[in-house]
């Protein structure tokens, strides 16, 4: 297997924080993805590299692993394990006529192990003469969703590698949570299980409603002689309109929350996070004779 620098993949330093390297991701997922780059074939390749560096980057322990062992990290336990058990076992490897190789690992020629366990020339066996198995690489995909198909559980079908996978996505799924779908991935080496598949959920933020866990904000424009003498308002949520009865001497900013008009919580059925309005009132800008005459009487009557 060739080497992959994935932090070279994403422009990101080695001893890139968490965050630093979320961030990039973001940044480079969206400028690559296939829908934005319908006709580049260059633009999909990319994209598939760069979710597999932040695949393994994003995760500490496989980050950890890769920083050890490189472009055999998936396998490092492997060679943990043969460390461990040189004192009472003898690992034996096939080459390609040259003679076999047997004997302990000792610190700094894993690269060798890998070699002739992985590199295709070789092959691993067990106690009992077999070939050892070991699980494939597990897989992350993306995709993204719009704010309001994430509030509803909904069937997803997409193509991964030629391969047709339906998914039911449940409603309240979160921007970045991942599900697993178990046996979806590479295969493994020597008839070992396939790796598995992480689709990592992407949600855009919504022009008019921002959401936080479950709750969603919004802003509603109201006319200054509503907020005045009050009256009612019409005002949209996920789940259709509502009217809203607006109390006489509404300020500037003023919150209202609306329970259960919120994000439905995630794999809880009939569960619900608030809607919190915030009130934005609008001053006339453009006043007739007689309107500015009135208020000119309001503000003396005031004072």
């Amino acid at each position: 297997m060739a080497y992959i620098d994935y932090y070279k993949v994403l422009g990101v330093e080695k001893n890139a924080t968490a965050e630093e390297i979320k961030k990039v991701y973001r940044k480079l997922a969206r400028k690559h993805h296939p829908d934005m780059n319908p006709n580049d074939k260059d633009a999909h390749k990319k994209f598939q590299g760069i979710n597999e560096a932040y695949e393994v980057l994003s995760d500490p322990d496989k980050r950890a692993k890769y920083d050890k062992y490189g472009e055999h990290w998936e396998h490092g336990e492997a060679y943990e394990q043969a460390r461990q058990q040189q004192s009472n076992q003898q690992y034996s490897f096939q080459g390609d006529g040259s003679g076999g190789f047997s004997g302990s690992f000792d610190g700094g020629d894993f690269s060798d192990f890998f070699q002739s366990m992985f590199g295709g020339q070789g092959h691993s066996f067990n106690q009992q003469g077999r070939r050892s198995q070991f699980k494939g690489q597990d897989i992350e995909a993306q995709l993204e969703l719009p704010l309001r198909s994430a509030m509803k559980t909904h069937p997803q079908t997409f193509d991964l590698n030629g391969k047709s996978i339906r998914i039911t996505i449940p409603a309240g799924i979160s921007d970045g949570q991942r599900i697993k779908l178990n046996g979806y991935g590479s295969p493994g080496v020597n008839g070992g299980p396939s790796g598995d598949l992480y689709i990592r959920f992407i949600i855009p933020e919504d022009k008019e409603f921002k959401r936080l866990g479950d709750d969603i904000y919004i802003q509603k424009t109201i006319p200054l002689y509503t907020a005045v003498l009050g009256g009612e308002e019409v005002v949209d949520t996920l789940n259709g309109k509502v009217k809203l009865n607006v109390k006489a001497g509404t300020q500037n900013g003023t919150k209202v929350r609306l329970k259960g008009k919120g994000f439905p919580v995630y794999k809880k059925e009939n569960k619900f996070g608030d809607l919190l309005i915030s009130f934005q009132i609008e001053i006339p800008k453009e006043l007739t004779s007689r309107e500015k005459e009135l208020f000119e009487e309001l503000a003396k009557l005031r004072s």
